[in-house]
């Protein structure tokens, strides 16, 4: 039985498991660099050789249990892939005492992870960490396109953007007012975690987008930009999100496959297991 980081399976059973995964390897619409198909598949790889202990939280969060709820693989069609995100979502989310994760996969792929989320919690933030808006109505004839991965979900919910750097014009009438948090801005206000902090609030569902981090330190993405998020500000923002709010689900997305990929998937990795350790410290 494989489980999430090599875990003993009596820590990877969904009885046992207080978290599950789901994974979606999934690069239909990328534009630019091909191979997020493969970040999940590099992401467990990395998950098995890192340790368990978090020295931060003085925690091991595998012992929480985590299940590895499979893999969707439906791909002909970016519609019909959201649909069966979708689907698989809401058949996890049933699970009332589970925190909800997914692994992309393209961006893309949060699309239907965000819509049965959002039918089951009121009052939602979405939380996006990424280079880009990802605002576009439709892109390439497509509504389920990585450009489009959150017009839905800044349509029904709070939606706050952390880390952009890179938009179309056409994207401008789509911000949410207010609720933008630019790069260029972010790298001169010694605040801006808190400021961000200010603008979240109830049930919570944040994506990361992994070029919303600096190419110098996550190199390994379908778009990298420069002037992205470092390690520890961001890690400062994430504890404060799951501090101050209920985090109900998440998803880290466009691991890409390339010679250079360990670092990126590495970081991916511990990524996840630290927002792992601030889920728990705040379920007491």
């Amino acid at each position: 039985m494989k489980t999430y980081a090599g875990i003993p399976e009596e820590n990877a059973s969904l009885e046992s498991s207080k978290v599950v995964l789901v994974t979606v390897p999934y690069d239909g619409t990328s534009t630019w660099g091909k191979g997020a198909d493969k970040g999940p598949e590099l992401f467990l790889d990395a998950s098995e050789n890192m340790e368990l202990y978090d020295i931060e939280t003085g925690t091991e969060p595998y012992l929480e249990g985590v299940y590895l709820a499979g893999e969707i693989t439906e791909k002909s069609s970016p519609e019909a892939m959201t649909e069966a995100v979708y689907q698989k979502t809401k058949e996890l989310l049933q699970n009332d005492d589970k925190l909800f994760t997914l692994f992309g996969g393209e961006h893309s792929v949060s699309i239907g992870s965000i819509r049965a989320v959002g039918e089951k919690y009121e009052n939602l933030t979405v939380l996006q960490l990424d280079a880009h808006t990802d605002l576009r109505p439709e892109f390439h004839g497509s509504t389920s396109n990585h450009a489009c991965a959150v017009f839905e979900a800044n349509q029904k919910h709070n939606l706050v953007q952390v880390g952009i750097r890179s938009m179309d014009v056409e994207e401008v009438e789509y911000l949410p007012e207010g609720r933008v948090f630019f790069a260029h801005e972010i790298a001169n206000n010694e605040n801006w975690v808190n400021d961000v902090l200010e603008k979240v609030s109830g049930n919570v569902y944040i994506t990361i987008d992994l070029d919303a981090f600096d190419p110098s330190i996550a190199p390994s993405t379908g778009t990298p930009e420069p002037g992205g998020l470092q390690w520890y500000p961001t890690l400062e923002l994430l504890r404060g999100v799951f501090e101050k709010c209920n985090v109900v689900a998440f998803d880290i997305v466009e691991l890409m496959d390339s010679p250079y990929a360990k670092p990126s998937a590495f970081l991916a990795a511990k990524l996840y297991y630290k927002m792992l350790a601030y889920y728990h410290i705040n379920q007491d």
